[in-house]
């Protein structure tokens, strides 16, 4: 089959992940991306047709520079789908101006006779981020009613895709998110990666990292923190803070900065408040004993599944997902959201179990918990079946 595959120019490692899974099932890939997305195992493949129709998205660009490019990036697609054979057109994301990504675009593709597949990672991402409005639910429900279907995380998305918008069950699949298996991972020790970032080898740290929003519970982690430190014996934990802060969410970082200094938690935290490069996201992650998740609203995490790829326990909130995701005592601990005690108190559970004072060996078997259930085969074998359906109507 031939697939067009929609990235919208970013999200790197479930692109990579996917694109690898559907050409090792000899599909063939128009790659529709931007310079973000440009490399080797991509851009040479055989099998692939790697098309830069983004380019450049970086945010420091002019006003009016960044109109120029995202009017050369429409003008694009729209050549592409006026001249593609290309029956399968597989959207990842969609870009942000709500009438044109999720009304306009798909019906000049629908008038070409593609049929369209959309993954979708939130149903609902507005909601999420306090920021819902009719205008946003009506493009939201159009844009899921043109799609032919629909993919998603979790079951719980299913229901509210079904309830919310009134998306036929039978147009909704649900698949694995997919495991990061894209990123470096060389033979850097603990060790190695704690002195990059000023750590004691002795220091009990967990760490919070991607973009910084308010549903994330950073809050509550920091509160935790304090609450540990506190007691004496328990001063050598830290809190690792690594990512850049999510587009109107910086007065909440302000507000969190400030409960640091004002509290004296300064010298318990590590603070990398900026974009981290993919060559150096396993220094962070093998520099850390957990990755810690005290989101208060979301349905699944790809965080957490980068964890797994380390060999890294995870500790989150009891919402979306996340129950079902880890194995208490195996592959990290669940907490229950919005309350910081109980997330330092199952802090302290962590570095008082089996899982951490093992975690040397133990971290294999999370490898493997991670590669079986999230792996991209299945997401590949799912995913191509309903190509075939829509293909065969």
């Amino acid at each position: 089959m031939k697939i067009s595959l929609l990235t919208g120019g970013s999200d790197r490692p479930y692109a990579f992940g996917l694109v690898n899974a559907l050409t090792s099932m000899e599909n063939r890939i128009d790659f529709i991306g931007s310079d973000e997305l440009i490399d080797n195992s991509v851009t040479q493949h055989p099998h692939i047709n790697f098309l830069n129709l983004r380019g450049n998205t970086d945010p420091k660009a002019t006003r009016k520079e960044k109109i120029a490019r995202i009017a050369r990036y429409y003008l694009e697609l729209i050549k592409y789908t006026a001249s593609t054979d290309s029956k399968i057109f597989h959207i990842l994301w969609a870009n942000r101006f709500f009438l044109i990504d999720r009304v306009l675009i798909n019906l000049y593709y629908k008038a070409f006779g593609k049929k369209l597949l959309l993954t979708a990672h939130n149903v609902n991402q507005q909601q999420r981020d306090d920021r819902d409005s009719w205008y946003n639910r009506i493009t939201l429900r159009i844009f899921y009613a043109l799609m032919d279907h629909i993919f998603v995380h979790t079951e719980k998305m299913k229901q509210q895709l079904a309830e919310d918008f009134k998306v036929p069950l039978a147009k909704i699949s649900v698949i694995p998110f997919g495991i990061n298996n894209t990123l470096p991972n060389t033979i850097l020790r603990k060790s190695e990666a704690r002195k990059k970032l000023n750590l004691n080898n002795n220091a009990k740290v967990f760490l919070l990292f991607g973009r910084l929003a308010k549903y994330k519970g950073l809050d509550y982690a920091v509160k935790a923190l304090e609450r540990i430190v506190k007691e004496k014996e328990n001063d050598s934990y830290r809190l690792v803070i690594a990512g850049k802060i999510e587009k109107g969410h910086e007065n909440h970082w302000i507000e969190i900065d400030k409960y640091i200094k004002d509290h004296n938690l300064e010298d318990f935290v590590v603070k990398k408040i900026e974009h981290i490069p993919d060559e150096d996201v396993e220094i962070f992650f093998k520099s850390a004993d957990a990755l810690v998740l005290p989101y208060k609203d979301i349905f699944q995490s790809g965080v957490l599944f980068l964890a797994y790829s380390f060999g890294l326990p995870v500790i989150a909130s009891d919402v979306g997902s996340f129950r079902e995701d880890i194995q208490e005592g195996k592959t990290g601990f669940i907490c229950r959201p919005g309350d910081f005690e109980d997330l330092s108190d199952t802090l302290k559970r962590y570095f008082q179990s089996e899982l951490f004072q093992n975690l040397e060996s133990l971290s294999v078997d999370i490898v493997a918990f991670g590669n079986d259930k999230y792996s991209w085969d299945k997401v590949g074998e799912i995913t191509c079946a309903i190509y075939r359906k829509l293909l065969a109507k």
